[in-house]
């Protein structure tokens, strides 16, 4: 095995990773209510669902995970799984 293979191993690990956390993120956007999300102070529902959407879509059809675009799409998601997410399950009852 050559530098070159295990840097390509590498880039595929990390591109596999960014498209579950993206896809993840999308799909848990989706699945709340359009209610919720003002409700949270955290902006609508279209938005974060338009936003995650091109994220998971520039995911696949670019296939670098390093660059700008899908670093800044990634950031995205990892907000709204850190801070939007949280607060919609606070205002919604999951049972």
């Amino acid at each position: 095995m050559n530098v070159f293979a295990l840097e390509g191993y590498a880039n595929l690990v990390v591109l596999l990773v960014m498209l579950v956390i993206k896809g993840f993120a999308f799909i848990n956007a989706v699945l709340y209510p359009a209610e919720a999300y003002p409700a949270s102070s955290r902006g609508t529902k279209a938005a974060w669902t338009i936003g995650l959407g091109l994220g998971l879509v520039a995911q696949v059809l670019l296939l670098a995970p390093l660059n700008l675009i899908n670093l800044a799409f990634t950031i995205a998601a990892f907000v709204y799984l850190a801070d939007t997410r949280p607060a919609l399950a606070e205002v919604t009852d999951r049972r």
